[in-house]
């Protein structure tokens, strides 16, 4: 017997949300340096990344400083900048990273207005 559209439908996005709770995150967070604003980024994120993605998730921590080649290849205009590189879409979240659930939109880890 073959499934109906519907079935199909229903298995294919049940498929699509198990590999979402199971994919692993790659970030990487542009800071300017040592500054306060930056070392308060890495923990929000670090925090919040804990929290909703714990042992699923690389983040590497680029000071715009130390390495600028990197920054201007990512196209980096302001810090703290967070790359979300995979699971795809690639996602960039500027500015304040202590907003939990603006950071949580942008990893695709809530809907807007939830």
């Amino acid at each position: 017997m073959s499934k109906s559209k519907s079935e199909k439908s229903l298995s294919d996005f049940e498929h699509a949300a198990a590999e979402r709770a199971n994919a692993r995150y790659v970030l990487r967070l542009y800071v300017a340096g040592l500054t306060p604003r930056s070392v308060s980024a890495v923990e929000s994120v670090k925090q919040t990344c804990e929290e909703h993605l714990e042992g699923r998730y690389e983040l590497e921590v680029v000071n715009l400083y130390d390495q600028p080649t990197l920054a201007k290849g990512e196209q980096i205009i302001a810090a703290p900048t967070l790359i979300k590189k995979l699971p795809l879409p690639l996602r960039r979240i500027i500015g304040d990273m202590a907003d939990t659930q603006k950071l949580l939109v942008g990893l695709d880890l809530r809907e807007k207005g939830e």
